[in-house]
């Protein structure tokens, strides 16, 4: 036995309730060869005409105008009880701590498809450095906090991933190994200005800060001009800039070791909201 589509039957109840194939396809935003399509596999499934063309518009056929009343009924049902076992659409509010290298990098990818996918969600994002986001003073203003912490742990509440840091600088930028390598970081307490710095001086290599810059779209001009070099965590290091293993031809700059990622919230704002907001996430940084 043949089963008939919803959406032929769909199309065929527009036809006729608007007079045309043309009015149906704006009603259902769809193409008006498609429309046509579906009303002809519909004729074809019953094996009977629907319409008949009378003064450029459409009208039921004998045969078109018995199936009517029964299309509805079935479109009418199947609509109840997929209303009746839908899930309530998810709705709320969330704010979302992230440092500002992540939110650059990772919120252009994750806002669209959730915002898409859960349009009435307002989605609030806030950066900041990864220690004030975890201050006692701030914490508890936020649902869902992005967090790096220094020291790597595998039993860390909440880990996504482990990150290698690594020195980031322009693809045509060149130093002279001679001089003091030219830096360019974010403010006192960034987990990546720390590690930078304890790593040169580890070595004895001379440096200097050349720009500091709280936002990673700034640093990331300032590297595009050939100002100097920073680092950033492996996963979030921008499309056209560059990874450098070995500085110059023979300047090894050292080892940065990585970092962890950790997504954490607040007891009090665990929900379904919060958990697919959560989820989105986690995903994106795998």
């Amino acid at each position: 036995m043949r089963n008939l589509s919803m959406d032929a039957l769909r199309a065929f109840i527009a036809t006729a309730d608007l007079g045309g194939v043309t009015a149906a396809a704006d009603h259902l935003g769809r193409s008006q060869p498609a429309i046509s399509l579906q009303i002809k596999k519909l004729e074809e499934s019953l094996n009977v005409e629907i319409f008949t063309r009378y003064n450029k518009h459409l009208k039921l056929s004998e045969s078109g105008s018995l199936i009517y009343e029964t299309t509805k009924q079935i479109l009418a049902l199947n609509d109840q009880l997929t209303t009746q076992f839908s899930q309530p659409e998810l709705a709320g509010q969330i704010r979302l701590g992230i440092p500002s290298e992540f939110a650059t990098t990772l919120v252009p990818k994750i806002l669209g498809r959730f915002s898409q996918a859960y349009p009435m969600v307002a989605l609030e994002v806030f950066s900041d450095l990864s220690r004030n986001l975890l201050s006692e003073s701030q914490r508890s203003q936020y649902d869902l906090i992005l967090a790096l912490h220094d020291k790597p742990s595998a039993r860390r509440k909440g880990l996504i991933k482990s990150d290698k840091l690594v020195w980031v600088g322009s693809k045509e930028h060149r130093h002279d190994r001679q001089e003091a390598l030219p830096l360019i970081l974010a403010q006192d307490g960034c987990l990546y200005r720390k590690r930078a710095l304890l790593a040169l001086d580890k070595i004895k290599k001379p440096w200097r800060i050349i720009h500091t810059n709280p936002d990673l779209s700034g640093i990331q001009a300032a590297i595009r001009e050939g100002l100097g070099v920073t680092v950033l965590a492996e996963s979030t290091v921008p499309e056209g800039l560059a990874i450098i293993d070995r500085y110059g031809k023979s300047d090894l700059l050292p080892s940065l070791g990585s970092i962890d990622i950790s997504l954490l919230y607040e007891r009090r704002s665990v929900s379904e909201v919060t958990e697919r907001l959560a989820g989105y996430i986690q995903s994106s940084l795998h």
